[in-house]
């Protein structure tokens, strides 16, 4: 990838930016992160690394019109952008890449 790692906790967070569509805020995707991944993270962690990879340019934002469940208070929603998704697609293709070099221990005389 050039010049955009992904640390594993912003890969989550794309990633489930990408799955939430156009509910991709900060409290959803904290549950997201929690029910899908199993990772609780506090909503302080979420959002500086919704900010961080919108920064990267990864991520865009808009708000949201208000809702009446929140007061009428409006939500900031992340959307993945072209970029993210080639960052994703270029993840997820160097782990591939490197599982299939991982050999079978079967394969090395049973040593693990």
């Amino acid at each position: 990838m050039k010049g955009t790692h992904l640390g594993e906790f912003e890969e989550l967070v794309l990633l489930s930016v990408g799955m939430l569509y156009d509910e991709a805020y900060g409290v959803r995707v904290q549950e997201a992160l929690a029910q899908e991944a199993g990772r609780e993270a506090s909503i302080s962690a979420v959002h500086a690394t919704l900010y961080r990879l919108e920064k990267k340019g990864l991520l865009r934002s808009e708000m949201g019109d208000p809702t009446p469940e929140r007061g009428g208070r409006r939500k900031r929603l992340f959307q993945v952008t072209g970029a993210g998704d080639q960052a994703l697609r270029e993840t997820r293709a160097l782990r591939d890449k490197l599982w299939g070099l991982v050999l079978d221990p079967a394969l090395r005389g049973g040593r693990a």
